[in-house]
């Protein structure tokens, strides 16, 4: 459905975008027809909603807020490579044959005595210290897990709410501040499992269907597949971004509006995906790369991840759909 375009747009759209007169009957003729035409393309409903997206993306810091969600971003991995560092510490403490079969790969791959000593020192140590590590880790990673929550909110509810600043009613105790991002930061946690076992189990099943009916010769299935695999991801992205423009703004979001700027996330964020799985095998070809590569992948995809999500939730906010309702829910809290 397209969006109401009022009677004062559309003249907007017949006069002229620059109105500069050189002299030159031919000149001025020229720069009106452009204009026209340029005011024209901004008048359509679809362009001018972007424009307003753009506009309130750009007013209200969007860029600024994503740098700080991608910086949030970033530090979180630091908790959770000490859990990580934890769990191997306590697998290989449970299985001596795995532990020595990796000290022994240790010292036959590298050549260098000196690394080979310092990492089965790495590996004592994820040993001796799993405990400490562990539970360091665990509690670290709770807590910047609920402020990376709190800052995602607070970006997005600066882009959907009426008023760019903050009103007495928005004010919270510091204890249902974080209580509330703790239940959000599991429910996002929950919406994550749902969404990747759902990719998983999807992808599974059909290769399984394919190889149980013998088609894996047949040329003209891989991009029906592909397809069908691609289809299944933005759908996994779609209830991904419908939990987050649902539960974290204040206000009650628009039915066509959310549901649209949702497909319009769930799209966006499957091309980044695409770009980035270009563009880190090349990183990592060079030496360079190879270093900084993966550091630099994963800053990006939080970047353009927090940009996105940001610029969908201005797109949902500045929606103007004819009978569009908000969502009722009842007993729904911010």
């Amino acid at each position: 459905m397209k969006e109401n375009q009022p009677a004062e747009q559309q003249q907007d759209a017949e006069k002229p975008l620059i109105n500069i007169k050189t002299g030159n009957d031919t000149v001025d003729k020229s720069i009106t027809r452009i204009s026209r035409l340029v005011s024209w393309f901004q008048a359509i409903p679809a362009v001018a909603h972007f424009l307003r997206a753009g506009e309130r993306f750009n007013d209200r810091l969007g860029s600024q807020f994503g740098a700080a969600i991608t910086y949030f971003s970033f530090l979180s991995l630091i908790p959770i490579l000490m859990v990580s560092f934890a769990a191997v510490g306590f697998v290989l403490a449970s299985n001596q044959d795995l532990l020595t079969e990796l000290i022994n790969k240790i010292v036959n791959n590298i050549s260098d005595p000196t690394l080979a000593s310092t990492l089965k020192n790495t590996v004592n140590t994820a040993i001796q210290q799993r405990t400490t590590v562990g539970l360091t880790g665990l509690f670290i990673a709770l807590y910047s897990g609920i402020s990376w929550m709190g800052n995602l909110r607070e970006a997005i509810r600066a882009q959907s709410r009426d008023v760019w600043e903050r009103n007495k009613q928005e004010k919270e105790k510091i204890w249902f501040k974080y209580t509330r991002d703790f239940i959000s930061l599991m429910g996002l946690v929950l919406a994550l499992i749902v969404t990747l076992s759902l990719t998983s189990i999807a992808g599974a099943a059909q290769e399984a269907i394919v190889r149980a009916l013998g088609l894996e010769g047949i040329e003209w299935l891989r991009p029906a597949m592909t397809l069908i695999a691609l289809s299944i991801s933005i759908l996994a992205n779609y209830l991904l971004f419908l939990w987050i423009f649902w539960i974290l703004p204040r206000h009650k979001p628009r039915k066509k509006a959310l549901f649209r700027g949702t497909l319009l996330a769930a799209i966006g964020f499957e091309v980044i995906k695409f770009i980035m799985t270009l563009t880190l095998p090349k990183l990592a070809s060079s030496p360079s790369g190879a270093a900084f590569g993966s550091v630099l992948g994963l800053m990006a995809f939080f970047y353009f991840f927090a940009r996105l999500t940001l610029f969908c939730a201005a797109w949902i906010a500045t929606a103007k759909y004819k009978d569009d309702k908000p969502i009722e829910v009842s007993a729904r809290k911010a």
